[in-house]
């Protein structure tokens, strides 16, 4: 089947996609965006979080039928060209990336969680990420870094 889409405000089509097919693949295998992360395809861990017309989801359990005509985000789109989104450079700023495969996930989930919140506490913050899975980094360097990109204005 034929999946149009628009993904970061572009509209793409991808072809000869299985109806059963999961949005990550589509978006790494099909349309080159290997942002977000395949690790747990179950859902558990929050490397493929984008955003499907603006709402979070891990894109390992959406089939890609279901984004007919629909829009994501994923954490390419976040930036302005060259120029990273506030959530994406803070996590560069504090060090919060170390093997970087949590990190596309953990930076979507942090912008949500930034453009509803402008000052969220550490419980909030927390809450927010809870979906998502680090095994490097300890988490006190991902928790600076959303306290960080909140000190910088507002996210897009």
């Amino acid at each position: 089947m034929r999946v149009n889409v628009t993904i970061n405000g572009e509209s793409r089509q991808a072809d000869d996609v299985w109806e059963g097919e999961s949005l990550l693949y589509v978006l790494r295998e099909r349309l080159g965006l290997p942002g977000s992360k395949n690790a747990c395809e179950q859902g558990e861990c929050g490397s493929c979080t984008v955003y499907l017309d603006e709402v979070p989801v891990c894109s390992c359990l959406v089939a890609a039928g279901q984004v007919e005509g629909r829009e994501v985000r994923t954490v390419e789109g976040l930036a302005e060209g060259d120029k990273l989104d506030r959530v994406q450079q803070s996590f560069v700023d504090a060090g919060a990336v170390q093997c970087g495969f949590c990190t596309p996930g953990l930076v979507v989930a942090a912008h949500d969680l930034l453009n509803r919140v402008e000052n969220p506490a550490d419980e909030e913050i927390r809450e927010a990420l809870a979906g998502n899975l680090c095994r490097c980094t300890g988490y006190e360097k991902i928790l600076d870094a959303v306290r960080l990109a909140a000190t910088r204005g507002e996210t897009a």
